[in-house]
C-alpha cells in the first residue's frame, strides 16, 4: 500500500479509539459487552487497535510506543470515574496486546520486506 492509500485507514482507527476512550470512561450502562471475560474483551480491543495503526502506519514499534503509554493512562483514568475503578492487571493485559500486535505486525513486515528482496524466507 502506497501512503496514499493509507490514509483512509486513519478513519476507522480513530473511530475505534474514541469508542475505547468512550467504553473506558463512559456511562457503564451504556457499554457494548462482548460477553467474554473483561480481560479477553481489553486485550481483543487493544489488539484490533493496535493492527489498524499498524496498517495505517507501518512503523509498529513507533506504534507500540504510542499506544501503551495510551493503554496504561486510559486504565488509570478510570480511577477519576465515580462507577470504575483503576485495575493495574487490566492495564498490563491492554500493554501485552499492545506489543503482542506491534511484534507480530513487525514480523509480518520483515517476512513482506525480505519475500520482495527474493529471499525465500525473514530476513
Amino acid at each position: 500500500m502506497t501512503g496514499g492509500s493509507r490514509r483512509w485507514l486513519w478513519f476507522p482507527f480513530v473511530l475505534f479509539g474514541a469508542w475505547l476512550v468512550y467504553a473506558a470512561l463512559g456511562p457503564e450502562d451504556w457499554q457494548i459487552r462482548l460477553g467474554l471475560h473483561w480481560l479477553v474483551e481489553h486485550a481483543l480491543a487493544f489488539f484490533l487497535l493496535t493492527v489498524l495503526a499498524c496498517i495505517a502506519y507501518p512503523r509498529p514499534m513507533i506504534v507500540a510506543g504510542l499506544l501503551v503509554p495510551f493503554a496504561v493512562g486510559l486504565e488509570a483514568a478510570q480511577g477519576l470515574t465515580p462507577d470504575r475503578t483503576a485495575d493495574v492487571a487490566t492495564a498490563l493485559v491492554a500493554a501485552a496486546a499492545v506489543s503482542l500486535a506491534a511484534l507480530l505486525a513487525d514480523l509480518v513486515l520483515a517476512w513482506r520486506k525480505g519475500w520482495k528482496d527474493g529471499a525465500t524466507g525473514p530476513p
